[in-house]
């Protein structure tokens, strides 16, 4: 597993590194947002590991602007900061998992191992449709009716995954697993809040609704009543 550290603290960064290092893991190690940025952008990394709070910008900004640039390595954010909303705002951004400071090592490579052994969404289909809406997997452009939708990382991945299964259930559960990787309930609006965004680009400019809500249950993507 290769491994990049975001962390200006010089003493956790060298923990995390240490303790990474004799799991046989490679480790690179650098101290500011932006050095972390152009790493991950040209380098081929397994995972990430992002501080929340860095010098000159915050870690949710840079996570943000990986993510808009489709950046996918999995990220796992560090912070001090414990309230649910800051955990929140770090998933908003793209980070994958979250994990509050002081934290055992054990912990934290578990998560980093359940990240990179996060099964692959289905690869057969290079081009998804339902119905008008086109989802083409290489050039991550959905389209729907001709015009191009705009969405970012997670309203992609979700899309993508309702596209995936047309016409069939696709529970909180499973979306909290396969776009966040989450085998537990954080107990946030998290997918409700993600899937409103989507539907606002997909469905709420045009006459036919896509993406419908089973209440209760989870959603389905068909272009049928």
């Amino acid at each position: 597993m290769k491994v990049l550290i975001v962390e200006d603290d010089l003493d956790t960064a060298e923990f995390i590194k240490r303790g990474l290092e004799q799991h046989g893991e490679v480790v690179h190690h650098v101290a500011t947002a932006q050095q972390g940025m152009l790493l991950v952008s040209s380098n081929e990394f397994d995972v990430v590991i992002f501080d929340r709070l860095l010098p000159n910008m915050d870690g949710i900004d840079a996570v943000r602007i990986l993510r808009s640039s489709n950046v996918t390595t999995p990220i796992i954010m560090l912070t001090a900061l414990s309230e649910t909303s800051d955990r929140v705002s770090g998933l908003d951004a793209g980070a994958d998992d979250y994990l509050v400071k002081p934290f055992d090592f054990s912990e934290l490579y578990a998560r980093l191992k359940a990240l990179t052994r996060r099964t692959p969404l289905k690869q057969e289909a290079l081009c998804l449709c339902v119905g008008d809406l086109t989802l083409e997997r290489t050039a991550r452009r959905v389209t729907r009716a001709g015009l191009t939708l705009e969405l970012n990382q997670k309203e992609y991945q979700i899309l993508e995954y309702l596209m995936l299964n047309p016409g069939q259930l696709v529970t909180k559960t499973m979306l909290l697993e396969k776009v966040w990787g989450f085998n537990f309930d954080p107990k946030t609006s998290l997918v409700q809040t993600h899937v409103s965004r989507l539907r606002n680009k997909v469905d709420k400019p045009f006459s036919i609704e896509l993406i419908k809500t089973i209440r209760g249950c989870g959603y389905i993507i068909s272009d049928h009543d």
